[in-house]
């Protein structure tokens, strides 16, 4: 079945600059309002107000969508990018509930300076004040995708997984961009995909044919999926990815990360996609944690299919800056509430980059993907968190964080790495852009991997930890008792609950 672009709806007369919410609908808000749509070089659209005041309904050319209670539900219903707090007066602790709010549901966070400042200066567009992505990295941000890498997309029909999710929202933006002849947006949370349709096309009718609700652990589904649509490009962002909660539940983890990639990429091998592309981590290099080790099997999986005719690879990166539940998330928080910034250890340090750029680099990569390669992207250099809260505060100006060590949790690493001790790093065409084909894989893999599967499908975690154990020989527990007696979780959890 062919289906063109159209699946998405009408696209957009213009798209003139990003979709802004503006709290306050008082005289600072009016005027910034004003300001920002007589100057379309400042790059913010404003679609609304949020304000208090009951009486408010229109300001200006604007409505008044509602009071600050209902942030988060308008961010996510009007698609909003950026969110303006045109209050300077705002007491921190309300300040820093909105940040909170705004930057779980997605949106970029501005606010207006102090309010004796905003008197003084006509509260123009020009007092925004925000973070600098590349100064808190360090680093200049590379975001040029090449014209011969956007005609890997342009006219095919593309699938992407986990469509909602950070990275995966991101693909989409710049995906459609590119042109394609279809984009499918596969998700299981239907509110995000919601969303994501509203900030592409104007229009979140829940009507076309290229969202799409589904599990990507239901195989008999996903199958459905591919042979229906038969999607020529495919990259595959869906997983969970909190190493914390993967410790507490690792059955959780390889369903998804292990098992539903192999649904995704045997689907596609079988309807003969072109090219499948899978997003990893940078926790698979040498993994300690259940998150690193699923993640490197995944890799794995990807790897065993490389002979069946589609061009395959995985992308590996570490964290990505700003993404929902973040570091830079939490850090916003707590230092809008003047709360202690938790840090596992003063030392600790990882590797950073912006959405934008990761997934410009994750394109980058694909289009070079051919027999199961592993690319790893160039992060630069590690960032001490430590080092991460200062330049934040710094921006933000304030004098007063205070900072709250509470050691590593099981499975953290003081340092990550991008390439693990046995994997042997080749350059490729682009300088960012590294790969690894890492050691052969046993014969009787795919019989392993059924046994992973069916320990999981039995939610028997001591057993899924051994096995990743046997699979991912590099993978050492951070506690190895783990894979071998029972815990106190399974008092609460039995296998057989």
């Amino acid at each position: 079945m062919h289906v063109d672009a159209r699946v998405l709806g009408r696209r957009p007369a213009s798209r003139a600059g990003a979709r802004t919410l503006i709290i306050g609908a008082g005289d600072a808000g009016r005027t910034l309002a004003r300001d920002l749509t007589s100057s379309p070089s400042l790059g913010l659209r404003p679609i609304g107000f949020l304000d208090d005041d009951p009486h408010w309904r229109i300001r200006g050319r604007l409505e008044v969508l509602g009071p600050l209670s209902v942030l988060d539900e308008v961010v996510r219903d009007f698609a909003v990018e950026v969110v303006i707090v045109a209050i300077p007066s705002l007491p921190p602790i309300q300040l820093g509930d909105l940040l909170h709010k705004a930057a779980a549901s997605g949106a970029r966070v501005r606010y207006l300076p102090t309010f004796h400042a905003a008197v003084q200066r006509g509260s123009r567009g020009t007092d925004l004040v925000g973070v600098s992505p590349a100064s808190l990295l360090g680093r200049e941000e590379v975001n040029v995708v090449r014209p011969a890498t956007r005609a890997t997309v342009r006219g095919r029909r593309v699938l992407v997984t986990g469509a909602g999710g950070s990275i995966g929202s991101e693909l989409c933006r710049q995906i459609w961009s590119y042109g394609p002849a279809a984009l499918y947006m596969l998700d299981h949370d239907e509110s995000n995909l919601h969303r994501l349709q509203l900030e592409l096309n104007d229009e979140a009718l829940l009507e076309a044919e290229g969202l799409i609700v589904a599990d990507i652990r239901d195989e008999a589904r996903i199958r459905q999926l591919f042979e229906s649509l038969r999607p020529e490009v495919v990259y595959h962002a869906a997983a969970h990815k909190h190493l914390p909660l993967l410790e507490l539940h690792p059955c959780e983890g390889v369903k998804s990360n292990v098992i539903g990639t192999r649904n995704v990429i045997d689907a596609a091998v079988s309807v003969g996609t072109q090219r499948f592309v899978m997003i990893s981590t940078d926790k698979a290099a040498d993994p300690t944690s259940v998150l690193g080790a699923s993640k490197r099997l995944a890799e794995m999986v990807v790897r065993s299919r490389a002979d069946h005719g589609t061009s395959i690879g995985s992308v590996r990166f570490g964290n990505v800056l700003g993404s929902r539940g973040s570091f830079l998330h939490v850090l916003a928080h707590q230092v809008a509430m003047h709360a202690p910034v938790t840090i596992t250890d003063p030392d600790v340090n990882r590797f950073f980059m912006t959405v934008e750029e990761a997934v410009g680099l994750v394109l980058e990569a694909g289009a070079m993907a051919e027999e199961g390669e592993t690319f790893v992207l160039d992060m630069g250099e590690p960032v001490r968190l430590v080092s991460l809260v200062e330049a934040y505060a710094a921006q933000m100006g304030i004098t007063d964080v205070q900072l709250k060590f509470t050691g590593l949790r099981p499975g953290e690493k003081l340092n990550e790495e991008l390439f693990s001790a046995k994997e042997a790093p080749t350059l490729t065409a682009h300088p960012r852009i590294s790969a690894t084909q890492g050691e052969g894989l046993a014969e009787e893999f795919d019989a392993l991997l059924d046994s992973l599967a069916d320990a999981a499908a039995r939610n028997d975690r001591h057993e899924v930890v051994r096995h990743l154990m046997t699979l991912v020989p590099e993978y050492t527990p951070s506690d190895p008792v783990e894979a071998t007696a029972p815990t106190w979780f399974d008092s609460l959890y039995p296998d057989d609950f």
